[in-house]
C-alpha cells in the first residue's frame, strides 16, 4: 500500500495478532486510497470477527469505512457477551476442537462438529446455510466472507476455550441434554429397552439410562461420570446466572 497515511491502534487482546513490530500500540500504517477500513485491520492479520466497534476521530464507522490521510483510528475488541442477531445461538466447530465440542454438548449448547477435515469453503458454507457461528483457531478460515458469524479460539487448553465461549457468547446451558457424540437430544430409556446395547456389568450396576433420540447412544452414570460433573457444575456456577 502506498496511498494515504493513517494511524491505527489496536485493544491490546487483539495485538497478539499483528506483526511483532506493531504489538506496543499506535502505529502507522499506509492504505492505498480506495480499500476498506475492514481490508485495512484483515491485511495486519485481525480477523474482523475479533474487531468490536471502528472508531475513526472518535467516532464509530463501518468497515465499509475508506480511510483518509490524517485519520486515527481506534479498533476495539468485542463487547462481551456478544450477542449474534437473527438466529438461534449455535456454533459450528472445526476438525481440531473435538473436545471443546464434546463439552459444549454436555452443557447442552447446540455445537455442530465433523471429525474430517471438510476444509474452509464447506464449513464457511455450511455456517452460512446453517446459520452457526464458526468457532476455530484457523485466522484464514473466518476470513471467509460466506460464514455466517465467527470466532476466533484463543486457547490450545479445552477448560479455557470452554470459559472462552461461555463468557463471550453466553449460551443458555441445559446440562445432561444432548448427545456428545451426535449434537442429537437425550430422552430417558428404561433398562430393557437398551440392555442389548449394554456390557453385563453395566447392566447389572446401573440403573438409570438415557438415549440419544437420534444415534441411539446410551448414555448411564458411569466410571467418568464424576469428572463431566465437574465440568459441568463448574461451568454453571460461572456462567449459568448470565446464560439465563
Amino acid at each position: 500500500m502506498n496511498g494515504p497515511e493513517i494511524q491505527i491502534d489496536f485493544a491490546p487482546e487483539l495485538r497478539l495478532f499483528l506483526p511483532a513490530e506493531r504489538r506496543q500500540g499506535r502505529t502507522c500504517l499506509l492504505t492505498d486510497g480506495a480499500s476498506t477500513l475492514g481490508h485495512a485491520i484483515e491485511s495486519l492479520g485481525v480477523p474482523l470477527t475479533e474487531a468490536g466497534p471502528l472508531l475513526v476521530d472518535g467516532r464509530e464507522v463501518p468497515v465499509s469505512h475508506i480511510p483518509a490521510a490524517g485519520e486515527s483510528v481506534e479498533v476495539r475488541a468485542v463487547s462481551r457477551p456478544q450477542r449474534v442477531p437473527g438466529a438461534p445461538l449455535r456454533f459450528l466447530l472445526d476438525v481440531h476442537l473435538g473436545t471443546l465440542a464434546r463439552r459444549l454438548r454436555l452443557l447442552g449448547v447446540d455445537a455442530a462438529y465433523e471429525n474430517e477435515d471438510l476444509g474452509d469453503p464447506a464449513l464457511a458454507t455450511l455456517s452460512a446455510a446453517e446459520r452457526r457461528v464458526m468457532l476455530s483457531r484457523d485466522r484464514g478460515l473466518l476470513r471467509r466472507r460466506e460464514i455466517w458469524a465467527g470466532a476466533y479460539i484463543y486457547s490450545d487448553r479445552p477448560d479455557d476455550q470452554l470459559r472462552d465461549v461461555l463468557e463471550r457468547f453466553a449460551p443458555a446451558l441445559a446440562p445432561w441434554t444432548r448427545c456428545t457424540a451426535c449434537n442429537g437430544g437425550l430422552g430417558p430409556a428404561d433398562k430393557e429397552s437398551v440392555q442389548e446395547q449394554l456390557e453385563h456389568g453395566t447392566q447389572r450396576s446401573y440403573d438409570v439410562f438415557a438415549q440419544c433420540t437420534f444415534c441411539g447412544r446410551v448414555y448411564w452414570r458411569g466410571a467418568h461420570h464424576a469428572r463431566l460433573a465437574a465440568i459441568v457444575e463448574d461451568a454453571v456456577r460461572e456462567f449459568g446466572d448470565a446464560a439465563a
